[in-house]
């Protein structure tokens, strides 16, 4: 049985199920407790369904369901964090980083995860791995949880080097595609790419395998 405690820590509904959920299933297996930090809804997400189902006004109350379907899927717990769609990057981070110190010190983390600021490839995702890793930081380093970081941008290892962790996810694939599958909302580009998956295998089969790169603090 896992002694793990993995607190998991992206801004929208979906990032840890098409990011991380391979991982996230591992750890189960392995006996972890994983909590996922969910920063905000998506409300202001571009995409609606496919054919649509949802309007500005209704997409956050469909996102959440979504959600506690796929950490369902998962058999994670989550906790939204309560902040607003594509404005994380205008809040006080170190207001936020505080924030999330709190909950990652409740939740006894030994491993959190999230995304590598300055490749994440979009704003909310760099300003909360930001404010994560100042949390990290502030937390006593006798008491500080690993980080891992998920960097997704395409110059991600010709600037970082290879990451340090590569989990092939391939026996967790049919988890990881459920959790996908429950942000129905969100899943239909994912959908179209696994159902052509002999065009875009190579892309495919980079979703098998989940890669973080470990933080080093210097103090």
């Amino acid at each position: 049985m896992s002694k793990e405690n993995v607190v998991v820590i992206f801004p929208h509904p979906d990032d840890e199920s098409f990011g991380a959920s391979g991982t996230i299933s591992k750890f189960r297996d392995e006996g972890a407790s994983v909590t996922y930090l969910c920063g905000t809804l998506g409300e202001m997400g571009r995409n609606m369904g496919n054919p649509v189902f949802a309007n500005r006004e209704t997409l956050s109350s469909f996102r959440k369901k979504e959600l506690q379907d796929a950490v369902k899927q998962l058999d994670i717990d989550v906790e939204l964090l309560g902040y607003r769609d594509k404005t994380l990057e205008f809040e006080p981070r170190d207001q936020v980083a505080e924030h999330l110190k709190e909950k990652i010190e409740a939740l006894n983390a030994t491993i959190v995860i999230t995304h590598y600021p300055g490749y994440a490839v979009h704003p909310d995702h760099d300003a909360l791995g930001a404010a994560v890793v100042e949390a990290v930081e502030n937390i006593e380093s006798s008491k500080r949880p690993a980080l891992w970081m998920h960097a997704i941008s395409n110059n991600s290892e010709k600037d970082l080097g290879e990451p340090d962790i590569v989990y092939d996810v391939k026996p967790y694939w049919e988890r990881k595609l459920a959790a996908i599958k429950a942000h129905l909302s969100q899943a239909d580009g994912m959908m179209s790419l696994i159902e052509n998956h002999d065009q875009t295998a190579a892309q495919l089969e980079r979703l098998k395998t989940e890669r973080f790169y470990r933080y080093t603090f210097t103090t």
